[in-house]
């Protein structure tokens, strides 16, 4: 039986350990590009959702519970959608100095995974997600870019 891909989205977490607390002068130009950045992802072709709290981004949102880590959650179209907002513009740029920001960590901190269309993931969806991928590598559940998997092979961590 052939699903209807328009029946899915992307969603995508990203979780970064900080080298510095936010308000040290050596993350100024990361936090400063948190909004510019966020309002071109918010226009990108293809973007549906993004994670964010009262600030307007996602920085404060706890995740695993510990406090040098960060988030960025979204939902996306597909993956060429996601793919490319991530490769061009002040996002490449940023991308290019994230070893400046963020400490470089062995094990796997960015997953995606299919959700039905409309549904808006959760911290804790992400974290077993992507503690899913480290412990079992890409799969339809949890995978990666350069692993990817269709649409329409997981609902709610049931692979079908």
């Amino acid at each position: 039986m052939v699903k209807d891909v328009a029946s899915y989205e992307l969603a995508q977490v990203n979780i970064a350990r900080l080298k510095y607390p936010l308000d040290a002068p050596e993350l100024k130009d990361f936090v400063d590009a948190l909004d510019p950045v966020n309002a071109v992802a918010d226009a990108a072709d293809g973007f549906v959702w993004r994670l964010q709290s009262d600030s307007g981004n996602a920085t404060d949102v706890p995740v695993f519970g510990e406090s040098w880590l960060i988030v960025n959650m979204s939902v996306w179209r597909d993956t060429d959608a996601l793919t490319a907002f991530m490769y061009q513009g002040q996002h490449r740029e940023l991308l290019s100095r994230r070893s400046e920001w963020f400490e470089r960590v062995a094990e796997a901190m960015t997953t995606l995974w299919w959700v039905p269309a409309g549904h808006r993931p959760t911290v804790a969806e992400a974290e077993e997600r992507l503690l899913r991928l480290r412990a079992e590598g890409p799969t339809p559940y949890a995978f990666t870019l350069r692993t990817a998997f269709p649409p329409g092979n997981t609902v709610a961590g049931q692979v079908s």
